[in-house]
């Protein structure tokens, strides 16, 4: 059975720090092996300059990762991230992103992703991610 983006939301506030559920990710899709989520733009996450906070494309990055192994395995599970690499390639200024974290390897015990960051207004790629996560469960 294909998990629900609404079940996918639950996971989000039920298993997530107060501060990543202060981001405002909310899921919008899901399929076997990915998860897009919608991260919110908020002058309270912008630098000076204007342009979307590293820090926040980064948690946003981790967390769809959580989403798209839980949708794999049919629900949340413990896991921790083991690896993440960011590279980011534009600012986002006052736009929505969309994150979409794809499953590249999805074992017993570790999951590989790729996580694409992109601007919702413009549809430019701002930053590439990938993560290495251990299932604890």
């Amino acid at each position: 059975m294909t998990m629900t983006t609404a079940e996918a939301d639950k996971i989000l506030s039920a298993n997530f720090a107060p501060w990543v559920l202060d981001l405002g990710l909310s899921v919008q899709a899901l399929g076997e092996d990915r998860a897009v989520l919608r991260l919110p733009w908020s002058e309270r996450l912008a630098r000076e300059g204007g342009g979307l906070s590293g820090q926040a494309l980064m948690a946003a990055a981790d967390t769809a990762t959580v989403i798209a192994v839980s949708a794999a395995r049919g629900g949340f599970v413990p896991m921790t991230t083991v690896q993440q690499s960011t590279s980011f390639q534009r600012a986002v200024t006052r736009s929505d992103v969309l994150i979409e974290a794809v499953l590249t390897k999805l074992g017993r015990r570790m999951g590989f992703a790729d996580i694409t960051l992109t601007d919702a207004a413009s549809g430019a790629l701002a930053a590439r991610a990938s993560t290495v996560y251990a299932l604890m469960g």
